[in-house]
């Protein structure tokens, strides 16, 4: 028997449930995982509450995950038990023991990343990549903004927009956190509960703003980060911790940009879904140093979403079956 975490209805947190499967033979073109480390994701609590549709109940949840091949089915080659593998997307159902999975879904581990850590960084190192190898041309001497800095996705924007180049400006909840995120390449914390960001941001770069900015945020912040971008910046919605944004007029937008880049989207289209593996890998093996702020069993994903909901994690959150 093999465990799951399955909901039955949209909810809060206790709507998550620990139940025992038995998992079928792996079909034509599939492979079985045995999960070792289990990504937790803000994705995962925007479908756990309803706010992104599930298609149907029982469902599943969770998008990242990691683990060892067990068995492959008929037709799947370049991979075999024993591997090591790890990937994002393929529809909810990440919080497991163990999972069948299309091969083409699975990316192959190098030998210097253990499964940990591609658990703690696949979909929060893409999201990366995708910000600033694709949703913004980032080039050395111009700025951005990071909300929850010393957040999953945070800290590792931070590093990979310094690698660019890049003047890296953060907002933060305390100043433990802000400690935190100038360790992982901030280079100015604002504490946003005593301070205007909009004002700081502006201070920080002559008055002129920021070129680029990420706000996974949402709510009224979304209104009040393109507020703080310079004449043709760019800022990218990426989520809403605190609600959903209001609508945004299109006069808020004169000599701006807004986008809603999606990297679950991106996993879907397989050659972008490698190269952005690729892209990360290259950048773990450089150096790129993700922290791992809390980890949980597997049967205690309601409190992790707590936790993660309630903005007393860094870093990011495992679960481990």
């Amino acid at each position: 028997m093999d465990t799951v975490i399955r909901i039955d209805r949209t909810g809060g947190p206790e709507v998550l449930e620990l139940r025992e499967i038995t998992l079928p033979p792996p079909g034509a073109g599939e492979v079985r995982v045995r999960q070792t480390e289990v990504g937790v994701n803000f994705v995962d609590i925007y479908f756990r509450s309803g706010l992104y549709p599930i298609a149907g109940f029982p469902s599943g949840i969770g998008q990242e995950a990691a683990g060892v091949i067990e068995t492959v089915g008929n037709g799947v080659v370049g991979l075999a038990p024993g591997d090591r593998v790890g990937y994002i997307g393929g529809g909810n159902g990440s919080y497991a023991s163990a999972r069948n999975l299309p091969a083409d879904r699975l990316l192959k581990l190098p030998e210097e990343i253990s499964t940990r850590l591609a658990a703690a960084s696949l979909l929060r190192g893409m999201t990366a990549h995708m910000l600033f190898d694709r949703t913004f041309k980032a080039e050395a001497g111009q700025s951005v903004l990071i909300h929850a800095a010393a957040g999953g996705v945070g800290l590792l924007a931070s590093q990979w927009a310094k690698a660019k180049g890049l003047t890296t400006i953060g907002t933060v909840s305390s100043p433990e956190k802000a400690e935190l995120a100038k360790a992982h390449g901030l280079d100015h914390a604002i504490l946003y509960r005593s301070d205007d960001f909009v004002a700081a941001a502006k201070d920080l770069t002559d008055g002129k703003g920021v070129n680029f900015a990420i706000d996974g945020i949402g709510g009224d912040t979304l209104s009040r980060t393109l507020a703080a971008l310079a004449p043709d910046g760019i800022a990218a919605s990426i989520g809403q911790a605190s609600g959903v944004a209001p609508p945004v007029p299109v006069a808020a937008l004169a000599g701006i940009f807004l986008t809603r880049p999606s990297v679950v989207a991106l996993a879907n289209r397989p050659e972008a879904y490698r190269a952005a593996a690729d892209a990360l890998f290259a950048m773990l093996k450089s150096g790129l140093k993700v922290e791992i702020g809390a980890e949980f069993p597997l049967h205690a994903a309601a409190r992790a979403h707590e936790l993660l909901a309630g903005g007393k994690t860094t870093g990011s959150t495992l679960l481990i079956p």
